[in-house]
């Protein structure tokens, strides 16, 4: 049976490639897509999502547009990586399909409500400004989330916003911290996973020999992206971090982690954002988060381009 999601994002190319991969994938059932300020800001968030969604051939899926800056503090966005769109690379048209009416929390809210206990999970895969915000409005609707599998965070990696954050876990340390304290069950794409998912030549080659629309774009969106990150990192190619949450509902046994106690620093200027994971088991703290630390990247990337080529 589908596991039905939530999928909750900043797009984002990275954002964009794991929406195709639920939207091609029997295995999970996107509930609707609700969007959030974070990589750019909102309107085009809400925009880059329906524009996926077309992509995918799925104008049917319902998107929702949210909250349109962090709970305490200004938004930071990220169009030195993404572009000024936040799909910068190839041309896009504006997308037909439109936006619900309905604000995306009240749509988390009302689908948590309507659905039987423990049947939906949550798929953050930007900050968590939304999925707080619901938490806070109704309480009620926390322990009927079945997990919430998120991209944020790092450990070994440390951070990629600040010396000692992550971008998602930064932009809302607040939201991250309601999130992280819910008592639900976690499972967390950080960058120690993420990094290990590189867009090498062959990879982005792989996309785009699939000869389609689909396989051309995602090819492009990694071009232009990963412009970025080699010369930050000196690597063979970017990580392509969202979609490692959608791959993880699909195949988890590409993933190893370990079930420890994260806590988000909130208070500090020097490390706000940090995800302090206690990988070690150092302190008392009660485990709240299976927080991942490796993936099978061939199976990973061959699981990305058989799923893409359907389309």
């Amino acid at each position: 049976m589908a596991r039905k999601i939530i999928i909750d994002t900043d797009p984002g190319q990275d954002d964009a490639v794991a929406i195709l991969l639920a939207l091609t994938s029997p295995e999970v059932e996107v509930l609707g897509i609700t969007a959030v300020a974070g990589n750019v800001p909102l309107e085009l968030t809400a925009k880059n999502a329906r524009i996926v969604c077309e992509l995918a051939g799925r104008p049917d899926v319902k998107v929702f547009a949210g909250c349109d800056r962090p709970l305490r503090h200004a938004l930071v966005t990220a169009e030195h990586v993404h572009g000024k769109t936040g799909l910068d690379g190839p041309r896009l048209a504006d997308p037909v399909m439109p936006l619900q009416p309905e604000h995306a929390v009240d749509f988390i809210i009302d689908t948590l409500r309507a659905e039987p206990t423990g049947t939906v999970t949550l798929c953050p895969l930007g900050p968590l400004t939304n999925i707080a915000t619901a938490f806070e409005k109704a309480p009620d609707i926390v322990g009927k989330v079945q997990e919430i599998v998120l991209m944020g965070g790092a450990y070994f990696q440390v951070g990629n916003i600040t010396p000692a954050a992550e971008f998602n876990i930064y932009v809302d340390p607040e939201a991250a911290d309601i999130v992280f304290k819910s008592g639900r069950p976690i499972t967390v794409m950080p960058l120690d996973v993420t990094h290990k998912a590189l867009t090498t030549a062959p990879r982005v080659q792989a996309f785009r020999d699939l000869g389609s629309k689909a396989g051309t774009m995602v090819a492009e969106w990694t071009d232009f992206f990963e412009r970025f990150d080699k010369e930050k990192y000196g690597s063979a190619g970017a990580p392509l971090h969202d979609p490692c949450v959608i791959a993880y509902l699909i195949r988890p046994d590409l993933f190893q982690g370990h079930h420890v106690n994260v806590e988000i620093e909130t208070q500090s200027d020097l490390t706000r954002g940090m995800t302090v994971a206690d990988w070690w088991g150092v302190t008392d703290r009660a485990k709240n988060a299976m927080f991942m630390g490796d993936l099978d990247a061939d199976g990973f990337f061959a699981l990305l381009v058989e799923r893409i080529g359907r389309l």
